[in-house]
């Protein structure tokens, strides 16, 4: 018998847990192959815990690097440090990271430093600008030079990783394993009557209105280059969409940073038809985005899960490092610029021919099956 390959999934985040979840699953089910081990760093303490309690998964290792009121240096030298003395004790065989958090920035380059090879998951994805989105751009880069799996989500990110001359042979298109975490939970729920009706109840209290027939605008944002007076555009935007459109809600799941919360509390709390509402849970969240008429956000991997469901996603970026979407149709860059906005979520509103075409519009980001592919290849390596 073979020896197990020794793997380690490393990530901080909410987004990374949700998108690095279904493939813990995978290397769980195949304990013959795998030796496996999660580690979390807790970049995010509470919204990370929520997702690992979703999907059922209990860390081997927890950094428990969150502390009030530090910043990129804080928790990359805490990362980097932490991965240092985890590595130099379970040597790895295998790392797996994903995106493109400071977790990822951090653990990549320790394992670099200890001669442990990467996978990295959700890879090639660029907008080849340090400045959008801060400091993801530089992470995903960084992180591209000393890993040895590139698992790409699309044929767009493979041509960027080649065209940095990373070998093709260590690249693998795959879908993004965000969309088989979609599945996961949406069939998890539909199969469990008293799970569902427990989502629905719990948003039935959150929401004054009838969600499930009346017409609703999701709204999500909290990317730190829109603090300021990109904030305020969206917000004034908003206001003036609520005006314009009094019989559809708009349901905003505020950011805890006080940098969205100011201005968002400020401009839109008294609007009747207009939800500001504490952050949701993923579960939750996945139910009221399956119900919504339109997405409007700044966020990354809402740009992926929207389109799987048939939602126009309208983005509040100047450039987007998921432009597969926009050319397939599903998604629109508005900018943080309150008349592209205003005219973007007016035209999908109003114009029924246009709303169809974009909601029909196929979606790049893959099949459920990312998660396979990634398996296939480390099997095999």
């Amino acid at each position: 018998m073979s020896k197990r390959k020794k793997v380690m999934l490393v990530f901080g985040t909410r987004p990374e847990a949700i998108k690095m979840a279904p493939l813990v699953h995978k290397f769980k089910a195949e304990p013959e192959t795998f030796d496996v081990q999660v580690c979390v760093t807790a970049q995010h303490r509470q919204m990370l815990d929520q997702v690992l309690k979703i999907f059922e998964i209990v860390p081997d290792i927890d950094l428990d690097v969150m502390k009030p009121g530090q910043d990129l240096f804080d928790v990359t030298t805490k990362v980097l440090q932490g991965m240092k003395d985890i590595f130099r004790y379970d040597k790895p065989d295998i790392i797996l990271v994903h995106g493109d958090t400071t977790t990822t920035l951090a653990t990549a380059v320790a394992g670099f430093y200890e001669g442990i090879a990467v996978g990295h998951v959700e890879a090639g994805l660029r907008t080849y600008d340090l400045s959008a989105p801060f400091p993801e751009e530089f992470n995903r880069q960084v992180a591209s030079k000393v890993t040895r799996w590139h698992f790409t989500p699309t044929e767009n990110g493979r041509a960027n990783l080649i065209a940095e001359r990373v070998a093709d042979e260590f690249i693998t298109v795959t879908g993004n394993t965000v969309i088989d975490a979609l599945h996961w939970v949406l069939n998890r729920i539909d199969a469990d009557d008293e799970r569902s009706t427990r989502l629905e109840e719990s948003l039935d209290l959150t929401l004054p209105f009838n969600w499930r027939i009346d017409r609703f605008v999701l709204i999500t944002g909290h990317r730190r280059e829109n603090f300021g007076e990109g904030f305020l555009q969206i917000c004034e935007a908003l206001c003036e969409l609520a005006s314009r459109f009094p019989k559809v809600h708009f349901v905003y799941p505020v950011h805890l940073n006080p940098n969205v919360q100011n201005p968002v509390r400020k401009i839109l709390g008294g609007l009747s038809n207009v939800h500001l509402i504490e952050p949701l849970g993923y579960e939750p969240f996945l139910w009221l985005l399956k119900q919504s008429h339109v997405v409007l956000t700044d966020s990354g991997g809402i740009q992926e899960e929207a389109p799987s469901l048939g939602k126009p996603v309208l983005v509040m970026r100047d450039v987007t490092e998921r432009p597969e979407a926009v050319e397939a149709g599903t998604v629109e860059l508005v900018g943080a610029d309150k008349a592209r906005i205003v005219a973007g979520v007016s035209r999908l509103l109003e114009d029924d021919v246009h709303y169809a075409k974009v909601s029909r519009a196929h979606n790049p980001y893959g099949d459920g099956k990312a998660c396979d592919r990634i398996m296939d290849v480390l099997r095999n390596s």
